[in-house]
């Protein structure tokens, strides 16, 4: 019912465009006037630094220029000629690719640090001898069976999970199994930038609620949506999913992590509604971005809540919430002082929301969505213990920045250099 599968789309989401394939020169017949280097040119409109910009492309746009590139004998460099870490990934699990083509992968997915003002940078992939070295895991996603089908995901910055079949399923007589029947979304708030989901499972329950140096899972999520859990909305009632029911990797780093979450069939109203839900993590951000895709017939069009838990705090912390509905990003956030593990910051950004609602669990923010077109968001956390975020006024710039980043996208255009 579970399975791992690698494959890649090939079209780029909202984040990139790339530009027309440039041709600066013409290129005789045969082989030996293959192009020696892939030249990259990446620009934005903002005056804001631009932290680890994930830059993608096709990889068969680096096949055109470098016909026969290994994916493990390329170097990706800066203009000062740095070697970048880089990743690629792959169409299909188990792909062939007999005749040496790269028609086994699909992007080639590198980042770059944008200074404030520096609103273009240049990039080459060149053919080397040797061997790259394996690069530092950044971003991994993992299916739990051992913790009752957890379903569980970081990068750098900070960690997440949802819950899976097992744990909502009932407790066998005398066993004290834990029953819980949510799709919520955990945080896990993280003081160290290597990965520590399989760590914190193997170090057990009672000590990932403790912060041993890590970080800690402090946040609570219950029956409510948690940080960015989904619902059908009909002006006063939610009406949410069980747990997610099956789960697909699609790529799992170093730099990028994409996985999708399917919530089978749930009554909203009297209307069957069903959920495949699309995460897209990227190294160096607190921010992951999302898409779900409902699937229902009957109605033209439902609206749909994402949602932050009201009680997000472990019991004894006598939380002070400051909630924030920002109609031009628009987001919703929240701050949440605490009495002894800090202060967080929770927030969705959602580009077509139209309106705040709430009900007795959740804060909601609010659109429309027709059947099978995705809903795009994107949902983030802070700890002021981790982060430079340790304010409500700093978490309000920081969703504003990476609101604006979102809606400015770098542009790429690629030469081909003989």
């Amino acid at each position: 019912m579970k399975s791992i599968v690698m494959k890649q789309t090939l079209h780029l989401s909202l984040r990139y465009q790339i530009l027309p394939f440039v041709l600066l020169s013409l290129f005789g017949a045969g082989a030996a006037n293959a192009a020696d280097k892939l030249t990259i040119q990446v620009s934005h409109d903002l005056e804001a630094a631009r932290p680890s910009e994930t830059i993608t492309l096709p990889w068969s746009e680096v096949n055109k220029a470098l016909p026969g590139a290994l994916i493990q004998r390329i170097a990706v460099k800066d203009a000062k000629g740095k070697v970048l870490a880089h990743q690629v990934t792959n169409v299909a699990p188990l792909s062939k690719d007999p005749k040496g083509e790269g028609i086994a992968y699909g992007e080639l997915i590198f980042q770059y640090d944008f200074a404030p003002g520096e609103k273009q940078a240049v990039f080459s992939v060149e053919k080397i001898d040797t061997l790259i070295p394996v690069f530092e895991t950044r971003a991994f996603a993992r299916y739990i069976p051992e913790r009752l089908d957890d379903f569980a995901w970081e990068n750098d910055r900070i960690g997440h999970r949802t819950y899976g079949p097992a744990l909502e399923a009932p407790a066998p007589a005398g066993s004290n199994k834990e029953v819980l029947r949510s799709s919520g979304l955990d945080i896990w708030f993280k003081r160290v930038t290597y990965p520590i989901v399989d760590r914190w499972y193997n170090k057990g329950h009672d000590h990932y609620h403790k912060d041993e140096g890590e970080g800690m899972d402090m946040y609570n999520v219950g029956r409510s949506r948690g940080c960015g859990g989904t619902g059908i909305w009909d002006g006063q009632t939610l009406y949410t999913s069980a747990n997610y029911a099956t789960w697909k990797i699609i790529a799992n780093g170093p730099i990028r992590t994409v996985f999708e979450l399917n919530y089978d069939n749930w009554d909203a109203a009297g209307v069957k509604v069903s959920e495949v839900k699309r995460f897209t993590v990227d190294a160096g951000h607190l921010f992951d971005q999302m898409e779900s895709t409902f699937t229902f017939s009957g109605p033209a069009q439902l609206k749909v809540a994402l949602g932050l838990n009201k009680s997000p705090t472990d019991k004894g912390q006598n939380p002070v919430i400051k909630l924030s509905k920002n109609q031009a990003t628009p987001s919703i956030t929240q701050w949440v002082d605490q009495a002894s593990n800090g202060s967080i910051g929770t927030a969705i950004i959602l580009p077509t929301a139209e309106g705040y609602a709430e009900d007795k669990l959740n804060d909601l923010i609010v659109a429309t969505v027709a059947s099978g077109k995705p809903l795009r968001y994107y949902v983030g956390a802070a700890w002021d213990r981790a982060s430079p975020y340790n304010s409500n006024e700093k978490w309000q710039a920081y969703v504003k920045a990476h609101a604006e980043r979102m809606q400015h996208p770098v542009k790429i255009v690629t030469v081909r250099t003989p």
